[in-house]
């Protein structure tokens, strides 16, 4: 057994040696989902920056550089911008909803709001995405683990599923949020010291500059299947994701929102041409890659000097970990909360729930890890969750905040359009898009007409929608 794999098995047992230790804080569901409203600034910044930092941030986005150029920073740039409106607008308003309320998911904003029939139809939908992007932060690591032990990409997928489960099934948000601060410190080490020395070991940045691979490869808004795209798809989901919205919900006040999420902003942005960089290094160094989703373990295993790039390795592994919890978190609360507790054993008391959210994510765990298996590539799977994301939740959520006569008609006719929109343009071109039309474009404006167009003929007609009648 090598070193990195030692150094690897040691940091996943310390992540699930402190996951059980702050398990035992855990009370009741309450401390589970929402982490007892308790979160101040700090954790809030750590949670959301640990889990924003996974596998497309990382393996994917550097796979991009190593492809694409230039134009894959909007990869991560595109989580910033999003980030920046959770942090100023969006966020506040849904914590200030969820405490007055006692809402612990974003299915039960969306029943507060609308309707129950609205709150499964997207926690159902939610179930599909949710666990594309699991499996998406399970390949990456599988990809570390034959990188550095040539470990098959299935048993690298059950490897990295069973550390995730095992420290997230203990205590929900409360073991999440405690877990990510050590993971995130890891990860910034890390990176702060593999980048300089990568960029050194290729030849600085003379050797950078010389590369010319494709035509638009120094293209900032377009280059290869990356570009400014990425904000339309990416954008939206950063702000409206149940898995960050769930996180913002254990905030104890706006304060807390707001500089913690306002400076995971700022991090994703000052971090945001890292993985661009270290693409191009790897560009240079292996320019014949046979997955260029394997550039950055490529780089961390052969490009830096052994401890640094075990450190390195602690870093990428430590980003898929935390990203991976926090969709675990998303399935768990979805199924648990809203749709167990809602739609089968509305009777069940906090006990029973917390069983069941328990059950839950060592179910979902294991399904992320069997579609991963499945799966080709990290960015492949990550597309489908942001792209479902974007087009289902987008209008409701913001809608439900910010326009008063919004109601379940409007909603459901948002939902219905985005996702119709998005299949049509999905299955009419083979995903290529029309020109700068892509797929998560055409149903986010299908979701917008859809939301409009209902709510003019509601109010032509003259007929209001009650919240009684929302609720039956």
């Amino acid at each position: 057994m090598n070193s990195y794999v030692v150094l690897l098995v040691a940091y996943s047992v310390l992540l699930v040696l402190l996951g059980l230790v702050i398990a035992r804080r855990v009370k009741g569901a309450s401390d589970f989902f929402v982490a007892g409203r308790r979160l101040g600034p700090g954790l809030v910044f750590s949670t959301m920056l640990a889990a924003n930092i996974g596998a497309g941030s990382t393996v994917g986005a550097t796979g991009l550089g190593y492809r694409d150029g230039l134009a894959a920073w909007w990869w991560v740039g595109s989580a910033a911008v999003g980030s920046i409106v959770l942090a100023c607008w969006v966020g506040p308003a849904i914590r200030r909803a969820a405490a007055r309320s006692d809402l612990r998911t974003v299915g039960d904003f969306l029943e507060h709001r609308y309707s129950r029939s609205v709150r499964g139809i997207i926690a159902l939908l939610l179930w599909l995405g949710s666990l594309a992007i699991l499996a998406g932060q399970l390949i990456a690591l599988a990809w570390i683990l034959n990188v550095v032990a040539g470990v098959p990409k299935p048993a690298g997928c059950i490897i990295g599923g069973g550390v995730i489960i095992l420290y997230f099934s203990a205590g929900g948000l409360l073991t999440s949020a405690w877990v990510n601060l050590v993971e995130l410190a890891v990860k910034l080490v890390g990176f702060a010291i593999a980048v300089p020395l990568a960029l050194h070991g290729a030849g600085g940045w003379t050797a950078i500059s010389a590369l010319a691979p494709s035509p638009g490869y120094w293209n900032f808004w377009h280059g290869g299947g990356s570009g400014w795209m990425y904000l339309v798809m990416l954008g939206p989901a950063f702000v409206i994701s149940p898995g960050l919205l769930q996180k913002i919900y254990g905030a104890r006040d706006d304060r807390a929102v707001v500089l913690g999420v306002g400076a995971n902003a700022v991090g994703l942005l000052l971090y945001a041409g890292v993985p661009v960089l270290l693409g191009m290094v790897a560009r240079v160094r292996f320019p014949d890659l046979a997955s260029h989703e394997m550039a950055l373990p490529m780089i961390l295993m052969h490009g830096l000097p052994p401890l640094v790039g075990a450190l390195g390795l602690a870093a990428v592994f430590s980003a898929e970990i935390s990203a991976a919890d926090a969709v675990l978190f998303m399935l768990t609360t979805s199924l648990s909360q809203d749709l167990y507790k809602r739609f089968v054993n509305p009777a069940a008391d906090d006990g029973r729930v917390l069983r069941v959210a328990r059950a839950t994510t060592v179910a979902a765990g294991g399904l992320g890890i069997a579609l991963a298996v499945v799966s080709p590539t990290v960015i492949d799977a990550l597309s489908v969750f942001y792209t479902l994301l974007t087009v289902a939740l987008l209008v409701p959520i913001i809608a439900g905040l910010y326009v008063r006569r919004a109601s379940t008609p409007e909603a459901l006719a948002a939902i219905a359009a985005g996702v119709a929109g998005m299949l049509a343009l999905e299955l009419a071109t083979d995903g290529r898009g029309l020109g700068s039309l892509t797929p998560a474009m055409a149903g986010l404006a299908a979701a917008v007409l859809g939301f409009v167009v209902v709510t003019v003929g509601r109010l032509r007609s003259g007929r209001r929608w009650s919240p009684d009648e929302e609720r039956q």
